[in-house]
């Protein structure tokens, strides 16, 4: 009896952490679909707002990766995104028993396997329930004629726009000299400023910890190997 009790007091603080970091996961993907989807329903391509004069709203589709890049084809990209999800999940999941962990770190990783699942989802399902009318039309949620793409080949919608100031770089400034400068001027959505926050505390006040999980989870699978050879 007191040897169950014991492993029950040892399992609560592993239970209550996996309910807070699936909550901080739910509340992010929410968050982040509710708006993609309110803008891509009452915005057209192109369209923007302006909030204040450092904060508009501005509605882009992004077909690639980070900042709007293209290094393979979307099958290959949407595909290579899901599983890295996955490994994050099932790491997540791995280290949840390491004592040693701060929630911190634990939280930090959430962020980012919320905000890559967050656009995970737009690849896999935007293109067959969203179509792509020209501007100044918006786009219909499950509409009559079907979607703009298949399954796995849809576009990431992106609003949150900054353009905090411009500036001119110096003549002098080999290669740029005279040219106008906006900052901030990438676009992007509530998934990926939980992945930039993510990393960034992960870089700022958890790298040790980092180190640390991979440690815990490496020794953790070589045990499993070893239990499955005796």
């Amino acid at each position: 009896m007191t040897d169950q009790k014991e492993l029950k007091d040892a399992r609560t603080p592993a239970r209550n952490l996996a309910l807070l970091l699936a909550g901080i996961i739910v509340l992010v993907l929410a968050a982040d679909q509710f708006v993609k989807i309110w803008v891509k329903t009452h915005f057209y391509l192109g369209e923007q707002v302006e909030v204040t004069p450092w904060f508009y709203v501005k509605f882009i589709q992004n077909n690639g990766m980070a900042f709007g890049m293209e290094l393979t084809s979307k099958l290959i990209l949407t595909f290579g995104r899901i599983i890295a999800v996955g490994i994050f999940i099932w790491a997540l999941g791995q280290v949840l028993t390491c004592r040693q962990l701060r929630t911190g770190f634990l939280i930090s990783f959430a962020l980012i396997i919320a905000g890559a699942a967050g656009n995970v989802f737009d690849c896999v399902f935007y293109g067959e329930i969203f179509n792509n009318p020209p501007p100044p039309e918006v786009a219909t949620l499950f509409p009559e004629g079907g979607g703009y793409a298949g399954w796995f080949e849809g576009k990431v919608v992106d609003m949150l726009y900054f353009p905090f100031f411009n500036f001119t770089w110096p003549e002098w400034v080999p290669g740029v000299g005279g040219e106008t400068h906006e900052f901030f001027e990438y676009i992007f959505n509530i998934a990926d400023a939980s992945i930039s926050v993510g990393v960034l505390m992960l870089i700022i006040f958890y790298s040790a910890d980092l180190g640390m999980a991979w440690r815990y989870l490496t020794e953790k699978i070589e045990k499993r190997k070893k239990s499955e050879k005796a």
